[in-house]
């Protein structure tokens, strides 16, 4: 790996450790979990590599493959934001701080193997990092305790109003099968694929744009939501407390239905799509569970629709490659990868076809978007385990 052999450059001495976090896809589920929704999901085979060896002084000094400059603090200190890539380094040592004493810090250069944007890389940052801070202090967590570190320190300390979806695909999935979550009480079950469901790969179309979600419209949509559901509550006497506080769960699809017509139309929208969007997870895993991978295919491409009409996310690049998949023989279902605010789409895709999958959504993207030229890319996955789940 590239982070090994520049670890050895920058540091004149071989990395003692490696870490990895898997990246995650969620064909169905999206914007819904920072409201306790449910989610399915997988993690693949591709993701963040962390070669690194303690500094026993307690200095973190890191850099980044993907990423100009190099980032430095000590872990006895409390960390400070500097709006840069390694807050949500940073954040992970504030949170790890805040249950666990540590004195040791890291040395490290971090790989990422596909390009940013929309598979939660930063969430697979944030997991390889603490998995490497846990090793050198002699700290052991337990998945569940993993993901919620992980979690306070995207969302707390860097400040996005995520829920966790992306921790835990990234930690509880399994090869082979897929992740059905319910964020409400972080109950979940991984379901084999069927023996006689259709053979799939997931395939990454990257529109060749990145994103940040802190700077995106990400939190102004989870804002939207939230106030929908508020006024929700007050239309329908119910109890609604404090609005940090308020969830799309709180409230069942009945009511929202009695009540939808009094909303603004932008809340009316993203409610809309947080409680269809639980619909379509319930019958997607009950699909997945029978090996119906073509109707849970369609139900992935209504929940991209979904995302488009209803929650207004979408560059216009990710926008015609979704258009493009719908169009395309071979493709079960896809849809915005992450945040759905530029990045990458995913879709899950007959192995035996990929090759002309990618010749047919390459050739009319690039047709759209000549400039994308040589920034557009392609890529093959596969089903992985999570790190609670890797040997």
């Amino acid at each position: 790996m590239r982070c090994e052999e520049t670890f050895r450059e920058l540091f004149g001495k071989y990395a003692d450790n490696t870490a990895f976090a898997p990246y995650r896809v969620c064909p169905i589920g999206a914007h819904s979990d920072h409201n306790l929704g449910k989610i399915t999901g997988f993690a693949i085979d591709k993701g963040i590599h962390l070669a690194f060896s303690p500094a026993e002084d307690g200095t973190v000094k890191l850099c980044s493959l993907q990423f100009d400059g190099e980032a430095e603090w000590n872990v006895r200190d409390i960390p400070v934001k500097k709006g840069d890539w390694a807050d949500y380094l940073r954040g992970a040592t504030w949170a790890l701080g805040k249950v666990h004493r540590l004195s040791t810090g890291v040395r490290g250069v971090i790989e990422g193997s596909l390009p940013i944007g929309g598979l939660s890389s930063s969430a697979a940052v944030i997991l390889a990092f603490l998995d490497a801070l846990c090793r050198v202090n002699d700290v052991r967590l337990t998945p569940q305790e993993l993901i919620a570190v992980a979690f306070d320190a995207e969302k707390n300390f860097v400040g996005v109003n995520v829920g966790t979806l992306d921790q835990s695909c990234e930690v509880l999935s399994k090869k082979g099968h897929m992740l059905y979550l319910d964020c409400r009480d972080n109950s979940f079950e991984l379901i084999p694929v069927h023996p006689q469901a259709k053979p799939f790969a997931i395939a990454i179309f990257f529109s060749g744009l990145e994103h940040s979600l802190a700077g995106s419209k990400f939190n102004m949509r989870v804002d939207e939501l939230r106030a929908g559901v508020y006024a929700l509550k007050a239309f329908s006497c119910a109890d609604y407390g404090k609005f940090g506080e308020t969830n799309a769960r709180d409230l069942s699809f009945e009511t929202y239905q009695a009540y939808k017509d009094r909303l603004p139309a932008p809340w009316a929208r993203r409610c809309e799509h947080w409680y269809t969007e639980f619909r379509r997870v319930e019958e997607g895993a009950e699909a997945w569970r029978r090996g119906d991978i073509e109707k849970y295919g369609a139900l992935s491409f209504e929940s991209g629709w979904s995302s488009i009409h209803n929650w207004e996310s979408g560059a216009p690049e990710q926008i015609k490659l979704y258009e493009i998949m719908r169009e395309t023989d071979g493709i079960y279902g896809g849809r915005f990868s992450g945040a759905g605010f530029k990045g990458c789409c995913m879709a899950l895709i007959d192995p035996a076809k990929a090759g002309s999958i990618q010749e047919k959504v390459e050739r009319d993207y690039i047709d759209a978007y000549p400039e994308m030229k040589g920034r557009y890319s392609f890529h093959m996955c596969v089903s992985a385990d999570g790190m609670a789940n890797q040997k």
